[in-house]
């Protein structure tokens, strides 16, 4: 809840397909309840203005049991998901560990301009209880816990989300050119499935947690903050609308301050959760290479095809 405002009921926006329908909606969850609301698709709602968006949620139809639904990404039409690098000190000292060219880091840190890179287009984008990959040829593999800024076509910011920013760390660290590659590749990028309204969350410092499950142990854990972040979201979001256009809005993952030491890498098989605080929680195995994800071409069509990945 943002200081000062009255106590609100908490509530997330999700994308979902209802048992035997071939269609998604778009509704509200709260309480284990989910009520559809006017807009199509989560596009049309991010094509609004923040005032006529906020209107725009009021329930438009019967509530569903939220447990009996199919979930989606809450990402569809031209949305874009970008992401943000070296935000964190922590990821900073990561960077530099693992490059051969380590002074590129700790330039971009201090720079005027941040670093920002296209993650994911939304059709590739994964959900609470899908599978991430890493990729069949590297070797050094993480999980990236972030907080993602959720903005509509006017780069305002509307709403929070958790992302999972996958990576290559040692494709990326052979050379800095190659982090295309290194991030975007299929199951690179997953969000949970509500996005929390920016009115009820006050983004200043949200408590950051990440376990990675393997054979039923955690092998790795970590906390950060956002009270870390050396780069307000609001001066990201300016950088990235700048110079383009997202008529279906974008949603824009922060960067992360949880980094393994470079012994660590992901394996086929482990789990990854994330939780951040007032924002939400994102779990997801881990498998590798492509084929693994080859479901999410059916599920341009056929969003029930996403049942696969949940499986």
């Amino acid at each position: 809840m943002v200081a000062g405002q009255e106590p609100v009921e908490s509530m997330e926006i999700v994308r979902y397909v209802e048992q035997g329908a071939a269609q998604p909606r778009v509704g509200v969850r709260r309480d284990g309840k989910i009520a559809p609301v006017r807009f199509g698709s989560v596009a049309e709602l991010l094509r609004e203005p923040l005032d006529a968006l906020r209107a725009g949620l009021e329930p438009a139809g019967a509530e569903v049991d939220a447990s009996t639904v199919t979930y989606l990404p809450p990402v569809d039409g031209l949305t874009e998901v970008w992401a943000s690098g070296v935000t964190y000190e922590r990821s900073r000292e990561g960077r530099k560990e693992e490059s051969v060219q380590a002074s590129v880091y700790e330039k971009v840190y201090d720079a005027p301009r941040p670093e920002l890179f296209l993650k994911a287009v939304a059709w590739r984008v994964v959900t609470d209880g899908e599978p991430v990959a890493v990729r069949a040829d590297s070797t050094v593999d993480v999980p990236e816990p972030e907080l993602a800024v959720v903005a509509n076509s006017r780069g305002q910011i509307v709403g929070y989300t958790v992302c999972n920013d996958m990576s290559s760390r040692s494709i990326e660290g052979e050379n800095p050119l190659y982090i295309p590659q290194a991030k975007i590749f299929n199951g690179s990028c997953a969000i949970a499935t509500g996005i929390r309204p920016a009115w009820e969350v006050d983004p200043s410092d949200l408590a950051i947690t990440m376990k990675v499950v393997r054979d039923g142990a955690v092998v790795f854990e970590g906390e950060t903050s956002t009270a870390r972040l050396h780069r307000t979201l609001e001066e990201l979001v300016e950088v990235l609308y700048a110079p383009s256009d997202f008529p279906d809005g974008a949603i824009l993952s922060t960067g992360t301050g949880i980094v393994p030491d470079l012994s660590f890498s992901l394996t086929e098989g482990d789990r990854v959760d994330i939780e951040i605080a007032q924002v939400g929680t994102l779990s997801n195995p881990v498998v590798r290479g492509r084929e693994p994800l080859s479901w999410l071409v059916d599920a341009l069509t056929q969003p029930a095809a996403r049942r696969k990945g949940q499986q």
